[in-house]
């Protein structure tokens, strides 16, 4: 899934141990635009966090995942990005690759009529 919008908060890092050893988490909300505009949070884990280097009032393209779990009774979902585009990224991929120059047709100096 994906949305599109600007960031309008960044929020602490968050880091931690588990049993499966240290992690950290970084959350962030994107005002998607309409007539009744909506906000999203949403999270990135480890290495990506500086991999995507999400800034306060940027544009962007969010692509992610969502996961629900239960907890005593009650359900909690996340919104986890995987992919961040800009719309200057966005804009180089839909352009296609540059034009090929063409190599005039050959032409043949034979005096040979066949």
């Amino acid at each position: 899934m994906e949305l599109t919008g600007k960031i309008t908060h960044v929020l602490a890092e968050k880091s931690g141990t588990s049993s499966r050893g240290g992690w950290r988490k970084q959350e962030y909300v994107v005002e998607i635009p309409g007539d009744y505009p909506k906000s999203v949070c949403f999270m990135v884990w480890g290495d990506k966090i500086d991999q995507f280097k999400i800034t306060e009032g940027e544009s962007l393209t969010v692509h992610f995942d969502l996961e629900s779990r239960e907890y005593n009774g009650r359900w909690y979902t996340d919104v986890k990005a995987w992919r961040v585009e800009r719309p200057e990224a966005q804009a180089g991929q839909q352009d296609g690759p540059p034009p090929i120059d063409e190599a005039p047709p050959p032409v043949f100096d034979d005096d040979i009529p066949f």
